[in-house]
């Protein structure tokens, strides 16, 4: 197995890294989900807060290091036999898409944690620095977009895992199957 991309398929840390994000975003989201219905006084209330943000910036670490390892490696050739002008098209702009909620969401995300001044503790190994300054209602403003950016790329990541799954099962490529197995 090869770590590096080629023009006939993905590496193994490419593969590791989409994976990686993968689950860890479902997770979150199921997290968030889970944190919102807490009250106050419930007493996972803090301990959820912690970890979804703590979990969340090594994300964006993640997040960091697999968009460095796009732009340093090669992208492999379509896996389409045939691709159409419009499937191209649609998966360079999903791909965007999807980068761009992430970073949005997490951006959205800092900016609750730090609404009240103070950094975010990430599990006692580092702290991230709030902003010098703040916005009125920053919390729930940023609330509201994180809940409806959350969604989004949820969604989104649901019909990119069906389109996926559509080239394996209906045009019978290996589009599903480079992103669970590495080139030799």
């Amino acid at each position: 197995m090869k770590i590096r991309n080629t023009e006939q398929g993905f590496g193994w840390l490419a593969i590791l890294l989409h994976w990686l994000m993968a689950i860890t975003i479902f997770g979150l989201f199921g997290l968030g989900l889970y944190m919102v219905e807490l009250s106050y006084y419930d007493a996972w209330y803090k301990g959820s807060l912690d970890l979804h943000k703590g979990i969340g910036a090594f994300l964006a670490i993640i997040f960091i290091i697999r968009l460095f390892w796009r732009v340093v490696n090669i992208m492999p050739t379509s896996a389409v036999v045939e691709p159409s002008n419009f499937e191209i098209k649609a998966a360079h702009y999903a791909h965007i898409a999807l980068y761009t909620l992430l970073a949005l969401l997490m951006f959205s995300g800092y900016l609750i944690s730090t609404a009240d001044g103070r950094a975010i503790d990430v599990f006692g190994l580092f702290a991230i620095p709030a902003l010098p300054f703040s916005i009125e209602n920053q919390e729930d403003i940023f609330g509201d977009i994180h809940f409806y950016l959350a969604w989004s790329l949820i969604f989104l990541s649901m019909v990119h895992g069906l389109a996926a799954m559509k080239h394996h099962f209906i045009n019978k490529n290996n589009t599903l199957m480079r992103m669970l197995k590495a080139v030799e």
